[in-house]
């Protein structure tokens, strides 16, 4: 049976079991913001694969690396922000390639962040 890698089909127990993890540390990854499981109209818990795939990097972290869970807070929301900055810059590359100015001598993209701002030139 396939399952699309967003779609919500996995129990809490089976999770569990899968990752040889009691029930219980899920429903404190869950507790600490870092992994938030769908839930049906009874409020059961249903993971994804894509769930799955975060809690067993939240596993090599603290198993492995011996990171807390305050650092893997720190350090998935860092991860999530380079993956939005790397979209950030394919949409700016694409944004550039479509520029037909033969007369400039420069291209620039710039793009306004809440924070800051991203200028970006073309190389000649």
């Amino acid at each position: 049976m396939d399952h699309h890698y967003d779609e919500p089909v996995y129990l809490i127990s089976v999770v569990a079991k899968v990752l040889s993890i009691h029930p219980q540390t899920l429903r404190q990854y869950e507790r600490e913001g870092l992994v938030e499981p769908s839930r049906t109209d009874g409020k059961i818990r249903l993971y994804s694969q894509r769930d799955i795939d975060r809690i067993k990097l939240i596993l090599r972290l603290t198993r492995d690396m011996g990171v807390n869970l305050a650092g893997v807070d720190v350090i998935l929301k860092l991860k999530n922000q380079i993956h939005e900055f790397e979209n950030l810059i394919d949409e700016l590359r694409l944004e550039l390639s479509k520029q037909k100015n033969p007369n400039a001598t420069s291209k620039a993209v710039v793009k306004h962040k809440n924070s800051f701002d991203l200028i970006f030139y073309e190389k000649k």
